[in-house]
C-alpha cells in the first residue's frame, strides 16, 4: 500500500492486473500528460465493441476512449465534439457523426460503440438508446494497438492535447473483439448478467496510470441506475 501511494505521488503506477469492480478512474484536472494506459495482448481486430461509463462537466471537445495503431492514430476513438453537440466514432481514421443526444453535464452516461470490418458499419448506444447504423470503413484494424483513457492520441501512444483531455470519472470499461447483440448491450447498460470483455475486462484490467489519475470508489448510487430511473 505504501509503495502504491508513493508511485501515485511520483506520477506513475506500474502495469498490473486488478479487479476494479466498484472502482472508477478520476481525472481531476486538465492536462496533456495524465492518462491511463490499457494493455491488451490481442493484435488485429475484425470487429470491436467498446463500452464505458463516464461523467464530466467540461464544455469542450474531449476524448473518452482512444485506441491507436502505428499507422492510424484514430484506430478506434470515441470523441465528444462540443461545438456540434455530436458523439463521433473514429475508426481507422475515418469518422461519422451522431447528433441529437442529451449528453448532460454532471450526469453519468453509458456509451457502447460497435463496428465490424466486413460490413463497415458502426453503431453507438447512449444510455440504453441505439443510434442508426452507418457505414464508416471496412477492413480490419491491423497491428499493435495502444489504448488510452483520459487523452486523445495524435501519435502512437502520445501527441496529447490538454484541450482534448478528459476531466471527470470513467468506470466499467470493457472491450470485445466481436459485436455485441442489442440484448447484450442492454445487459451492459443495466449491469445485468454482463459477459465481461474478452479484450479489456474491468474485473481483470491490465493497466498503468501515468500522472495525476486516482482510483476511487464508485458512488453508492449505481451509475447505471441514474438514467434507468
Amino acid at each position: 500500500m505504501k509503495l502504491f501511494f508513493l508511485l501515485m505521488v511520483l506520477g506513475t503506477v506500474s502495469a498490473e492486473v486488478q479487479d476494479l469492480s466498484g472502482k472508477m478512474f478520476t481525472f481531476p484536472k486538465q492536462t496533456n500528460t495524465a492518462h491511463v494506459k490499457l494493455n491488451p495482448t490481442k493484435l488485429d481486430y475484425n470487429a470491436v465493441t467498446v463500452c464505458h461509463r463516464s461523467v464530466t462537466d467540461i464544455k469542450r471537445d474531449h476524448a473518452i476512449f482512444s485506441l491507436a495503431t502505428p499507422s492510424q492514430d484514430n484506430g478506434f476513438l470515441t470523441y465528444w465534439h462540443n461545438g456540434n453537440q455530436e458523439i463521433q466514432p473514429h475508426i481507422r481514421n475515418a469518422r461519422v457523426e451522431y447528433g441529437g443526444w442529451d449528453y448532460k453535464l454532471n450526469t453519468w452516461h453509458s456509451i457502447c460503440t460497435t463496428w465490424d470490418s466486413e460490413k463497415g458499419l458502426v453503431q453507438i448506444w447512449v444510455d440504453g438508446m441505439p443510434s442508426i447504423r452507418k457505414f464508416i470503413i471496412s477492413g480490419p484494424i491491423s497491428g499493435a494497438v495502444k489504448i488510452v483513457l483520459g487523452q486523445e492520441q495524435d501519435t502512437f501512444g502520445g501527441g496529447f492535447d490538454a484541450k482534448q483531455s478528459f476531466v471527470g470519472m470513467i468506470t466499467d470499461v470493457h472491450m470485445w473483439d466481436y459485436t455485441l447483440s442489442s440484448c447484450e448491450i442492454q445487459n451492459y447498460m443495466g449491469e445485468i448478467n454482463l459477459t465481461p470483455g474478452n479484450v479489456l475486462n474491468w474485473k481483470a484490467l491490465d493497466f498503468e496510470i501515468v500522472g495525476n489519475v486516482l482510483i476511487e470508489d464508485k458512488p453508492l448510487c449505481n451509475p447505471a441506475s441514474i438514467f434507468l430511473g
